[in-house]
């Protein structure tokens, strides 16, 4: 077969192709801004020069102590510097990042570690007890050892022991840096393995690559219009999907990472004031936060300030809450498998012409997808057929496309379900509405089946959400002698708030249809993980275990 003649002579070369991956960011950041601030964090400040160079010493150590390509390096760090600095030394040597999750115990944080093969592990000095018990199991139980490198934050205050062979500090001042952050040859190749929490069974490794992880770090920039050198505050984990890929967007724009050790309203606050922060990320919980703290502690903030929220499905209450306060908010939907967000609520000039609570509305939906994802949509995942636009008909939304994960790591089982037909099925259960904007109405083990009628626990908890005195709540399914099941609703209260039983079954009357209204409230601490997600699995065991149903 004769070739086109747009085939002829028209080869790749290293002139007109590269293989895609963030860290070529770092590297034009390095080489343009690098008098620019890159990094906040305590005392601490860094330009862009600076960073390149702490990140290419730390390259040159990890490959003087065997790291190659598709080597696995851990972290067990908070967001400090060198966790920045992790998410870009790591892959430049086309390794693979795993970034653990600082609240897990010790067996589970060896069996991550076994599980993805770790070779070295760079831990903060405040978590050398578990990860000191961590390593025990690791070695005893698993026979693996690898080596570890010892962080000690400026900023800990604590008595951190150290568990590593090696200092982070002492290792950085010991290598010149690399001369080049070159990056993988194959965009296709792992850069990152993360798990996903495992509360049913072992969790999963999400393994993504270098391409996703470029594309969704511009995806997040046109999403969010994002202008050059932001000023970002790090109240999302990194270790939460490396961040939604936003330790690569900041190195895009030249921006400026502001790093926090520890959460709380008035960090939050003093860091947005102090530092004219203009965007963050985090769960809804964060943002609820930053809106029931005193309105003195807000003073001075007169810049504009973008938080996105993803990580559960936003109340309508809180968003119109964020824009009662002058901060502007943005829902993103997403999970680890794509990179974290992967769909954007994206705003329409028209939506400014209605009321408040009707735009809260608009803006609680999950939407459509990001601008560099191939395909979202809402699909029979029996049939494969795609749900009509009626805002009624149930279905699952899916992904597909470039911002999609390789699969799970050791698990092709798993793998091949998630991408049966030809796309990725999330578990999510949404309608699409007439707009094509889709709306989570549940995830699928979530629905609550009363009577044989389907409820959202996430209809019920937006209704709860509407009462003044509700800080937090969770609504789960509750065994029932004649229903079969009712919603149960778990409650925080504001601080200095007064709210009963009765009174807010009342106010969930007025808001929803009566089958949907929760038959009992329960005022108790609600679990949640560090990113702010609720786990209902461990309320449904508190509903299952105290109803007296067998």
């Amino acid at each position: 077969m004769d070739l086109s003649i747009y085939e002829q002579h028209l080869d790749r070369t290293a002139a007109n192709f590269v293989a895609l991956s963030p860290v070529s960011f770092v590297e034009r950041s390095g080489e343009i801004y690098g008098d620019l601030p890159a990094v906040i964090h305590g005392a601490r400040r860094y330009t862009w020069a600076q960073v390149r160079e702490r990140t290419a010493r730390l390259a040159a150590a990890l490959t003087a102590l065997g790291i190659g390509r598709l080597d696995t390096v851990s972290t067990m760090l908070p967001n400090t510097p060198e966790m920045v600095e992790a998410h870009y030394a790591v892959p430049a040597l086309n390794a693979v990042l795993n970034t653990l999750n600082t609240r897990l115990d010790a067996r589970l944080l060896a069996w991550q570690m076994n599980h993805c093969e770790t070779s070295v592990l760079l831990t903060d000095s405040e978590f050398a007890p578990v990860i000191g018990d961590a390593l025990a199991i690791l070695r005893d139980e698993h026979g693996r050892t690898p080596i570890v490198i010892d962080v000690c934050d400026s900023e800990y205050l604590g008595d951190g022991e150290r568990v590593g062979t090696y200092d982070y500090e002492a290792l950085l001042a010991a290598h010149d840096p690399l001369p080049r952050l070159d990056g993988p040859s194959d965009e296709w190749d792992a850069i990152a393995v993360s798990y996903t929490s495992g509360t049913t069974g072992d969790p999963k490794g999400v393994v993504t690559h270098h391409r996703g992880a470029y594309l969704n770090a511009i995806a997040n920039v046109a999403t969010w219009t994002m202008p050059t050198f932001p000023r970002y505050l790090w109240t999302l984990p990194m270790f939460h999907c490396n961040g939604w890929c936003f330790p690569w967007t900041v190195a895009a724009l030249g921006g400026t990472h502001v790093c926090l050790r520890r959460i709380d309203a008035e960090s939050i606050i003093n860091a947005i004031r102090e530092h004219q922060v203009d965007h963050y990320c985090s769960a809804p919980i964060v943002h609820s936060l930053i809106i029931n703290a005193p309105a003195e502690l807000r003073e001075g903030i007169t810049h504009r300030v973008r938080g996105m929220v993803a990580g559960a499905a936003p109340p309508a209450a809180m968003i119109q809450g964020m824009e009662q306060i002058g901060f502007e908010l943005t829902h993103v939907y997403g999970l680890t498998e794509v990179y974290g967000p992967a769909s954007v609520c994206a705003q329409r000039p028209s939506w400014q012409d209605v009321s408040l609570p009707e735009r809260s509305r608009l803006n609680g939906r999950q939407g459509v997808r990001y601008v560099l994802e191939e395909g979202m949509t809402v699909m029979d995942p029996e049939t494969m057929a795609e749900m009509p636009a009626d805002g009624e008909t149930l279905g699952e939304i899916m992904f597909r496309g470039n911002i999609v994960m390789k699969g799970y790591l050791k698990n092709a089982d798993a793998t091949d379900r998630a991408f049966e037909g030809g796309w990725f099925h999330t578990g999510d259960l949404a309608v699409l509405e007439p707009d094509r904007y889709a709306k989570i109405r549940d995830r699928s083990k979530d629905v609550i089946i009363s009577g044989g009628e389907n409820i959202s626990s996430l209809e019920v908890e937006d209704a709860l959400y509407h009462h003044p005195a509700v800080l937090a709540c969770a609504v789960v399914a509750m065994p029932h002698p004649k229903w079969g099941e009712t919603p149960l609703a778990y409650v925080e209260v504001k601080p200095g708030a007064t709210v009963d039983a009765d009174e807010l079954i009342a106010h969930c009357r007025t808001q929803l249809a009566r089958f949907k209204v929760p038959s009992e409230i329960r005022f108790e601490s609600i679990p949640k993980t560090s990113t702010g997600k609720i786990q209902k699995f461990q309320l449904r065991e508190r509903a299952q275990s105290t109803s007296g149903i067998e």
